[in-house]
């Protein structure tokens, strides 16, 4: 990971940053201290001449990264989601970072096709096209099975991807290193992990069988979603390089005339946006977390269409019921019921001021309450929020920020259907019921019930597990027990209940 070709790895990098007018940007947004800049200088500056042009009608920092190739693309839209590492301008600014790759031959595509699949194209597809869309690690190419007549889409990844990804992350962990060490401040926005993740998403990316099985997750958990498709894949067609699923034909959700052209309602569509987000995030813990124009359409009977599953968020249920009782707070401008949430949930250190935090708290959300419905905005409360939280000593968590950074482009593509959408107004209907169903008494009861099926699951270990508790209190000890075998029986009695109980219920519910 160290070796010299990583580190002129970096210098290349450094020389087209400078060569681009990229540098200072760059610097600017992560507010680099006085060592990370010299050093950047230092590595790119004598270099310059080395470095790549790149596409002279891009912004510098686009134009930088597209010339740097697959990884560094895939890398900016990584940042784009992390707005507390580059800013939010420059997050914004690289959220609309295009794959500006062409596309490899046709020719490349069915060879892979034919190693991966062990077939010749024309015994799998017929009228496989020429790419209808190119991007950093894979394309797309429209075909029709010969089995059965049904469009498809293929896509294939760029040949020779997985090496050259890996040759650059291994110069990105360089980089992350160096940038620690340097500066110890830096280690707040941990950039070794930020580092980590990327890899972790590319390499779920670089193996199409891990977004066919998210894909096929997504397609179960949102079934019974009215007003909501995407394409299932094709399994037998698919493999580690090869992603064979559904042809889905639609409006582009960028081309508002279109849709309004076609007689749908804009402004369902934009509240409909919002919603489904929320019940994929709340609801499922698991979220489409990619969902910019260019991955949805409109489908001709007016369902939402949602395209490419390389990027997904993940959720566990408690960090789900903790935002939705701080959302919840803010909806109902409860702010010390939410200072509250922050301090049970361990996000706020326990020796800060609960009054002064809710007082921080308030100056975020009133503000947000006092504007106009097209200014009122989930994903700057979010924005806000993670402010305030850090000032009070709240670690960066990265599954929220990728939370946050889908809900700035969702909220985003709401907005361009209907400018006027009152966001609180939409998520609000999804937010009670979540809270209702999974923090209500309801609710409780099913965790319990859980736990009790937990139990029985356990109940042929309890005797083993309570015969090694009781040798262990009859054994000799230097330190005087509080606890003594026959003040044990009770809690052994009532731990027998508990399992039997858990039995009876779990095979009830089974």
């Amino acid at each position: 990971m160290r070796g010299p070709h990583n580190i002129w790895r970096l210098i290349r990098t450094g020389a087209t940053f400078e060569r681009t007018g990229a540098m200072g940007a760059a610097l600017d947004a992560m507010n680099a201290p006085a060592r990370i800049r010299m050093a950047a200088h230092v590595l790119g500056w004598p270099f310059a001449w080395l470095g790549y042009k790149g596409d002279p009608s891009l912004p510098p920092v686009t134009r930088a990264i597209t010339a740097l190739g697959p990884a560094y693309i895939k890398f900016g839209q990584i940042l784009s989601t992390r707005p507390d590492v580059v800013g939010d301008r420059m997050a914004m600014q690289l959220r609309v970072l295009q794959d500006r790759l062409p596309p490899f031959p046709t020719d490349i595509a069915r060879a892979t096709l034919e190693a991966e699949l062990g077939q010749p194209v024309e015994a799998l597809f017929t009228d496989f096209s020429e790419p209808v869309a190119a991007a950093s690690i894979a394309q797309v190419h429209h075909a029709r099975l010969t089995a059965n007549g049904a469009e498809v889409a293929v896509k294939v990844l760029r040949p020779g991807i997985e090496a050259a990804f890996r040759r650059d992350i291994d110069a990105f962990h360089l980089a992350a290193g160096m940038i620690e060490r340097l500066s110890p401040a830096s280690r707040r926005l941990r950039p070794r992990d930020v580092v980590r993740h990327f890899e972790s998403v590319v390499l779920g990316e670089l193996d199409l069988r891990l977004e066919a099985a998210a894909a096929s997750e997504f397609a179960e958990n949102t079934r019974e979603d009215a007003g909501f498709s995407i394409p299932d894949p094709h399994w037998g067609l698919s493999s580690r390089r090869v992603l064979t699923s559904d042809w889905m034909d639609g409006i582009p959700m960028g081309d508002v005339a279109a849709i309004r052209a076609a007689g749908f309602d804009t402004h369902a569509l934009a509240e409909r946006m919002i919603q489904l987000f929320l019940s994929h995030a709340l609801r499922d813990g698991f979220f489409h977390a990619d969902m910019h124009q260019g991955n949805l359409r409109v489908a001709p009977d007016g369902d939402i269409i949602a395209l490419d599953f390389g990027i997904m968020g993940e959720i566990d249920e408690y960090t789900r019921r903790v935002y939705a009782e701080i959302i919840m707070g803010f909806i109902q401008r409860d702010y010390r019921r939410v200072a509250r949430v922050h301090f049970e949930a361990g996000y706020v250190p326990a020796d800060r001021n609960v009054t002064e935090f809710a007082r921080a708290l308030r100056a975020v959300g009133e503000p947000i309450f006092g504007a106009d419905a097209s200014r009122i905005s989930m994903a700057n409360l979010l924005a806000y929020l993670f402010e305030v939280t850090e000032r009070f000593g709240m670690q960066t968590r990265t599954e929220l920020i990728l939370l946050q950074r889908t809900m700035v482009v969702v909220e985003g593509v709401a907005r361009t259907l209907d400018p006027q959408i009152n966001m609180w107004q939409a998520a609000r209907p999804v937010v009670e019921r979540y809270v209702r169903d999974s923090l209500g008494p309801r609710a409780v009861l099913q965790d319990g019930l859980r736990v009790l099926q937990t139990l029985g699951r356990h109940a042929p270990l309890m005797p083993e597990i309570v015969d090694r508790q009781l040798a262990r209190l009859a054994a000799p000890d230097p330190v005087p027990r509080r606890i003594s075998i026959i003040e044990a029986r009770p809690a052994w009695i009532w731990g027998g209940i508990l399992v039997g109980l858990g039995v009876l219920i779990g095979a009830a519910l089974a």
